[in-house]
């Protein structure tokens, strides 16, 4: 057999990226050539941002913004394609026994977050803008992970933290967290994102893992008792696993120019982004494999 290519991919811990894990067990990528070596970042897009730059991932499933952010700074990664469609739905959380029960209630609460640049972060900003507080004086707490905030916002090191709304339920069914709103984001979840210098050298083996994927995702809400599958894996509750399912829609297609947009004109605003760029300088279109192939 020829030798294995191999792809360092980094993703959080969470449901979304369950399909990657099946393909996993299922030695999808090995059966095409591929020595996918899968990582578990639950420090999210920032370090995966990070690990990116530093060439110890060549790939991650990343929030849209975050490497859209990124790669304006600097990073020579490109997307290769949309993973999630769907908006990533975000809520909004403080102590459990505060006695506040609305967000605009903690404008000078400090804001937990698990790094800069990571989508916690950057949502922090968009929080603020809705509730008309002055971007410049927000205060962060890095926590890391969602452990790291669920000990910060029991200690009163923070007041709130921004996280996927069904991962952190529950937080809120224990009644560590308080959720106080909810937040979609105006863009796609989740894009695949690989470094150049993965491109120039994998370009092929990235177009079979694509098309790997993509069968998996296709096929994804179909497995039976998916739901209680996802449930048991993440710790979640089966109703909220359904909940999530209906509303999660996976993707094979291309970033689109209005997102960019939307993402660089909601971050301008706030003071994150500090120069326009086009399409061009974010994506790469891998050729796409054909079934018949």
């Amino acid at each position: 057999m020829d030798k294995l290519t191999t792809i360092k991919i980094g993703g959080v811990p969470e449901h979304f990226n369950l399909p990657w894990h099946l393909a996993l067990e299922d030695n999808a990528f090995e059966k095409a050539g591929i020595n996918l070596q899968w990582e578990d970042i639950p420090e999210g897009t920032g370090l995966m941002s990070k690990l990116l730059r530093d060439e110890e991932l060549d790939v991650a499933c990343i929030l849209t913004d975050g490497i859209v952010k990124d790669i304006i700074g600097g990073n020579k990664s490109r997307i290769l394609q949309v993973y999630v469609r769907s908006p990533l739905l975000w809520g909004v959380h403080a102590p459990g026994q505060i006695e506040a029960d609305r967000t605009e209630q903690l404008e000078d609460g400090k804001i937990a977050i698990s790094r800069y640049g990571s989508g916690s972060h950057l949502m922090s900003y968009l929080l603020a803008k809705r509730h008309g507080w002055d971007t410049n004086d927000i205060e962060f707490e890095l926590v890391n992970t969602l452990d790291g905030a669920v000990n910060a916002l029991s200690t009163n090191k923070a007041q709130l933290f921004l996280w996927e709304r069904y991962m952190t339920q529950p937080f809120v069914d224990q009644g560590i967290f308080k959720r106080l709103e909810t937040i979609a984001t105006p863009w796609p979840s989740f894009v695949i994102a690989a470094t150049e210098s993965c491109i120039r050298e994998k370009e092929e083996a990235l177009s079979k893992m694509l098309y790997i994927i993509n069968t998996y995702t296709s096929d994804f809400k179909h497995i039976p008792s998916i739901d209680r599958t996802i449930a048991s894996h993440y710790n979640l509750q089966v109703g909220d696993v359904q909940q999530w399912l209906l509303r999660t829609e996976y993707s094979s297609d291309q970033l689109w120019e209005s997102t960019v947009n939307k993402i660089i004109e909601e971050f301008t605003a706030v003071g994150i982004i500090d120069r326009l760029v086009g399409l061009e300088d974010l994506i790469y279109n891998i050729p796409k494999i054909d079934e018949e192939e």
